[in-house]
């Protein structure tokens, strides 16, 4: 997924991770989640949990150096961003029953977090996911660009299709 990058004299390899963001919230998002160490290293803990698992308050107040007021007010403005979603979780502690705050990373906030990851760090499940949803989320932005020009459906299947091709084409020339 990560190419060598040559031009202009850097030789870092880079992270292809695009994210889409709701144009009038993007400030306010990027704000929250970057002008923040404790919002980031929120995130960088959801990726060490695994991209999809959920995370738990206590857990973040036993592995951060942040006080637990830090920690809620920063899950509530990631909750509220759409970044995390929050769910409500029946466990027993000391054979009471106890509701507990569980957070997840929405598909937008695992975009964000995907910012922050090492490819290394990631499996091959979790990069073709990544994959997967970044052609879908191009593939239905394309679609409504081109139905706002009118462009026909049929060209642009005609240009996957060709597409596609030359690229299995290309490949096997490669391997020869």
């Amino acid at each position: 997924m990560i190419e060598e990058f040559r031009g202009a004299g850097l030789k870092e390899s880079l992270h292809p991770y695009v994210v889409f963001l709701p144009s009038k919230q993007k400030t306010k998002i990027l704000g929250a989640i970057f002008g923040s160490r404790s919002a980031v290293d929120i995130l960088r803990f959801s990726l060490g949990q695994g991209i999809s698992n959920k995370i738990y308050q206590k857990d973040l107040v036993a592995e951060l150096d942040y006080s637990n007021k830090t920690i809620i007010e920063n899950l509530k403005s990631l909750t509220k961003l759409g970044v995390l979603k929050e769910n409500m979780e029946k466990t027993e502690k000391d054979r009471r029953i106890v509701w507990v705050k569980a957070y997840q990373l929405s598909d937008a906030g695992k975009w964000f977090a995907l910012l922050l990851a090492e490819e290394k760090d990631l499996s091959q499940t979790e990069k073709a996911d990544i994959l997967q949803n970044l052609f879908t989320a191009y593939v239905r932005w394309v679609k409504n660009v081109s139905e706002k020009l009118q462009i026909d459906k049929k060209t642009l299947e005609e240009i996957f299709a060709r597409e596609m091709k030359k690229r299995r084409t290309e490949g096997w020339r490669r391997q020869s």
